[in-house]
């Protein structure tokens, strides 16, 4: 089923999730590569262009699934064994999730925008070099840029940490608690035979 029901996420909610996490990790991962690891100006440069390019595939993703979810508002149930404090920190852990979804690739499109790098060297913010993208600032604010830049680090970070604990809470609903909360996710709620 394409929609969502009482009792488990449509198929369509759940590719979005799992397309999501993939981008989002994938992005995470490429991130911390080309920061820590890459030393090669040229190579950095070029996985800067993937990044950039991807973080808009993201933000697209995040949208659609904000989209989705207001205009899909039937969603399953949370478990009835869950105590008011669980279901608060979920209800906080999945906003916390659509924030830095937002939040991550804007800072980064605003952060690439306002670098004066852009414009000492004529980059243009381009997807995947089909089209480019609009640049709300006129390049060379480093003070702005530099902002941008904490803001997209730091979300980076708080954005780890909120998917380790949307994972843990995942493995620790089907191992610990026995429920169907990652089977609804994950291949959806099978009929009771």
């Amino acid at each position: 089923m394409i929609g969502n029901t009482a009792t488990s996420w449509g198929a369509l909610s759940r590719l979005l999730h799992w397309a999501t996490a993939g981008v989002i990790l994938f992005l995470l991962f490429l991130g911390a590569y080309m920061g820590l690891l890459v030393e090669d100006v040229l190579e950095q440069f070029r996985l800067v262009q993937i990044h950039k390019s991807w973080g808009f595939v993201a933000f697209t993703l995040a949208l659609i699934r904000i989209l989705w979810r207001q205009t899909h508002r039937t969603t399953p149930a949370l478990p009835d064994s869950m105590t008011w404090i669980e279901r608060a920190m979920a209800h906080l852990g999945h906003l916390g999730l659509y924030a830095m979804m937002i939040i991550m690739p804007v800072s980064g499109w605003l952060m690439a925008s306002a670098s004066p790098l852009q414009d000492r060297f004529g980059v243009k913010n381009k997807v995947f070099d089909l089209f480019e993208m609009y640049d709300p600032f006129v390049p060379g604010n480093e003070a702005l840029s530099d902002i941008f830049a904490e803001v997209h680090f730091l979300s980076a970070w708080a954005l780890t940490a909120i998917i380790i604990g949307h994972a843990g809470a995942a493995l620790w609903h089907h191992f610990i608690r026995k429920d169907d909360v990652l089977k609804r996710m994950s291949y959806g709620r099978l009929p009771k035979a």
